[in-house]
C-alpha cells in the first residue's frame, strides 16, 4: 500500500507531496526533511531502496527531480514501485511536455 508520493528537486525543495495516510503538518515536515536528506545524500551507485520508520522508501532520479514513494513494509515489490515511478514520469512528460 502506497503511503506517500513526493517529488523533490536537487536542492531539496518539495514540488509535490501526496499522502494517503493521515499525518499532521508537523509530522509531514519532519518526514519530508529526513527522507529528502537521506535520498539526496546517497550516490548513484547505491540502491534506490531504503527502510525508514517501518516503511520501504523507493526513489528514482529523473533529470533534476527525485520521485520518492513510501510503501508499507512487506506490502509491495520494490521493482513494481520503480515501474510505477517510471510510468508516472512518462505520463507527466506526455501531459506537460519536458518533465
Amino acid at each position: 500500500m502506497i503511503k506517500f508520493v513526493l517529488m523533490v528537486n536537487k536542492q531539496g525543495q518539495t514540488r509535490l507531496a501526496e499522502y494517503y495516510d493521515f499525518l499532521s503538518i508537523e509530522e509531514r515536515v519532519a518526514l519530508e526533511a529526513e527522507i529528502i536528506r537521506k535520498c539526496l545524500s546517497r550516490n548513484e551507485l547505491q540502491c534506490s531502496f531504503m527502510e525508514y520508520r517501518g516503511m520501504k522508501v523507493v526513489y528514482r532520479r529523473y533529470a533534476s527531480l527525485f520521485f520518492i514513494v513510501g510503501v508499507k513494509q512487506g506490502g509491495e515489490n520494490e521493482l513494481g514501485i520503480l515501474e510505477f515511478i517510471h510510468v508516472l514520469v512518462e505520463t507527466l512528460d506526455k501531459y506537460f511536455e519536458n518533465v
